[in-house]
């Protein structure tokens, strides 16, 4: 029983520590975090040291092959002795050595071709690691702002139903003194629910993006954090009266998709070359140098021969250095005549690749000037949304003020009260719904001209 009381104490204590512990999560933090724990990105770039490692390969294929082989073995019962010259009955061990070398003289430029091709898709793949890191930090900054979004409709939500929930104890108060009827009382306490409900929805929208972020963060779920409103300065976001047919063209320069798209072209250009050159004649020198040592089993090293004493086996070091070398070099010419299409059929597959991605650079190109267009109107609106909504939410609280004043002399009726409070509320939200969406089309730009940076977003 004690035991099982101090365990249930230590695992509340545990659990305090775990759950009371809470960290401000700033955006460059998460910005920083998402670059270092993006699945994606981090895959990206096990792929650039895979391009890498293609394009030296390519370069070193120019240079000959060298290998070093060796060999032993032994045969029991009729083998061929190289050093006795015959035949013999029993057992034989061998030993060989070899070093063989190969240079590609002329292959219809199929490696110079496929130095070219690798070097331009290790470029591609390097700016497709730089425009992966601007989808992680486009992204995570859409999730972050709408994580602080829901902070402030939260906090709009429970500041409206405090207030309304104190003026429900007033009209109370009034009822109890027959100063107001008892129906506005019911209308007060309807109304203050319904306040509460918004608040309750506004806090699981938090909860649920907090744990859209969490993922893509790839941080502890179980690590209470808070978030921090960065200071940005609303009103110099630096993209008034741009030009957006120079940002679509500085896009071209910028926007790590469109600069794989071309890198891309140009690499699958010289494979297709490449693969064509495989029906073309190929001209190879060789090289092979080698010795070998043979020992017959029960057999005399030495063996009279017309009244002469010769050598029947002679030792390792005369047979390995002397005896049995051998060297052999040549050129060796291939000409390909027919082989069921195969190189046809590579070539061609090749050459397909080659042109659906000039379709691919094509596409890009006007999808640059769509997202530049897009995010740039979509900028300037925001901001003549955010203009508005402070306009708006001001007017709304005079306007509530006032009506809150007068429903409590009882001037006005209830539904003139409820109708001010919900256009105050509406006020609040539209104001903070524009003002991270403006923040968020300042990131939209860009990204879409390709110059994100998370440096730039201090």
């Amino acid at each position: 029983m004690k035991r099982s009381l101090f365990f249930l104490i230590a695992v509340s204590v545990s659990s305090l520590n775990l759950w009371g512990q809470t960290k401000v999560l700033t955006f460059q933090d998460a910005v920083k975090i998402a670059t270092q724990n993006s699945v994606l990105l981090n895959q990206q770039k096990n792929n650039l040291e895979l391009s890498q490692i293609q394009k030296l390969s390519s370069i070193a294929s120019i240079g000959p092959t060298i290998s070093v082989g060796a060999s032993a073995s032994q045969f029991n019962g009729n083998s061929f002795n190289q050093q006795a010259g015959k035949v013999i009955i029993g057992i034989r061990d061998n030993i060989q050595g070899n070093v063989n070398a190969n240079l590609n003289l002329f292959s219809g430029f199929f490696r110079i071709n496929s130095i070219k091709q690798y070097s331009n898709l290790l470029d591609a793949q390097s700016y497709f690691v730089n425009r992966t890191a601007q989808d992680v930090i486009n992204t995570v900054s859409a999730q972050y702002l709408n994580v602080m979004l829901d902070v402030e409709l939260f906090t709009i939500a429970k500041q409206n139903f405090e207030a309304l929930d104190k003026q429900l104890g007033q009209v109370k108060e009034q009822v109890a003194l027959g100063a107001r009827s008892p129906v506005d009382e019911y209308n007060q306490d309807a109304l203050t629910k319904a306040a509460e409900l918004r608040m309750v929805q506004a806090e699981v929208n938090l909860n649920n993006d907090k744990t859209t972020l969490t993922q893509t963060l790839l941080i502890d779920p179980f690590e209470l954090y808070e978030v921090e409103k960065p200071i940005w300065d609303l009103t110099a976001l630096g993209f008034d009266g741009v030009n957006m047919e120079e940002l679509a063209e500085k896009a071209k320069q910028f926007r790590g998709d469109y600069l794989r798209a071309v890198k891309n072209e140009t690499g699958l250009k010289f494979s297709s070359r490449a693969a064509k050159s495989s029906m073309m004649p190929s001209l190879n020198a060789f090289g092979n140098y080698g010795s070998s040592y043979n020992l017959a089993h029960n057999q005399p090293d030495s063996i009279v021969v017309n009244g002469v004493m010769v050598r029947n086996q002679a030792p390792f070091n005369e047979q390995f250095r002397t005896n049995n070398v051998y060297k052999q070099y040549g050129l060796q010419l291939n000409i390909p005549i027919f082989n069921g299409f195969q190189n046809r059929t590579i070539y061609t597959q090749q050459r397909v690749l080659y042109e659906n991605a000039q379709w691919t650079k094509r596409n890009l190109e006007y999808q640059i000037k769509n997202d530049v267009i897009r995010a740039v109107r979509n900028y300037e609106a925001a901001k003549k949304a955010y203009s508005v909504s402070l306009d708006q939410l001001k007017a709304g609280e005079v306007a509530f003020q006032l009506e809150t004043e007068r429903y409590n002399l009882g001037v006005t009726n209830f539904v003139d009260f409820t109708n001010a409070n919900r256009v105050l509320v509406q006020a609040q939200t539209d104001k903070a719904q524009s003002e991270y969406r403006l923040v968020f089309q300042r990131i939209s730009i860009e990204y879409a001209v390709g110059t994100l940076k998370a440096e730039d977003l201090e």
